[in-house]
């Protein structure tokens, strides 16, 4: 269970309450008979406690924003946030059809997010498709491993969430180019006035455990007017 702001506030208050009437393994009569010794043993577990619950409230005060950068584009109607230091890169290469915006790593340079437009084609709408899993396995098909890209993919998770209106599909992905390393990348993906906007962020599978958290907080915070 996750440990609250207002819970660590409160058992702040209440140690320093504790501590107040000397009580941290003492009452106030052990208090004042005791030895130079033993106030010393106990002045020294006050600050530990003390450095215990303002450990935990400051990690209660974390939020999804802290080392991550705003992107807003207002012409096409979506943000997100990427890592502090990635750098954007032209979008028009001609690579990847509307592909509209790019951020990349300055040192691990694999490490990147994008985000493509394009228009809902074969259906008017992502629910046609079915739950989150066919969703996922039809981005599979076509876009992360589609026939002639010379990739493999597995689809390890997908899921669905709501937010202002809009349904959205996060998918997690292993993919495995020709000829190349192992990549790991998570697709959030959502429609609007006929439009597909998707979001990919991708790194090498060696540095999806160190990145995987982070990464999980930059396709969650996609968000499309």
């Amino acid at each position: 269970m996750p440990f609250s702001q207002a819970s660590a506030e409160a058992l702040l208050a209440r140690t320093i309450r504790e501590i107040a009437k000397g009580w941290i393994g003492y009452d106030m009569l052990a208090v004042l008979r005791s030895s130079s010794s033993n106030l010393k043993i106990m002045f020294k577990r006050a600050v530990c406690v003390l450095m215990l619950v303002l450990t935990f409230y400051l990690s209660g005060c974390v939020t999804p924003t802290i080392g991550l950068a705003p992107f807003k584009d207002t012409k096409d109607g979506y943000g997100f946030l990427y890592p502090n230091g990635w750098l954007p890169t032209s979008a028009k290469n001609g690579l990847t059809s509307g592909l509209d915006v790019v951020f990349h790593d300055l040192i691990e340079q694999s490490e990147n997010v994008s985000v493509v437009i394009s228009k809902l084609a074969s259906v008017k709408s992502l629910a046609e498709i079915g739950n989150a899993n066919d969703i996922g396995l039809r981005v599979m098909q076509r876009v992360i491993a589609a026939p002639g890209s010379g990739r493999e993919a597995q689809l390890i998770s997908a899921e669905q969430s709501d937010l202002n209106g809009k349904t959205y599909y996060l998918m997690e992905y292993k993919v495995e180019p020709k000829g190349g390393e192992s990549r790991h990348d998570l697709v959030s993906v959502t429609e609007s006035r006929g439009k597909l906007y998707t979001l990919s962020v991708s790194t090498l599978e060696s540095r999806w455990t160190k990145v995987k958290d982070l990464f999980y907080r930059v396709a969650n915070s996609f968000s499309v007017t």
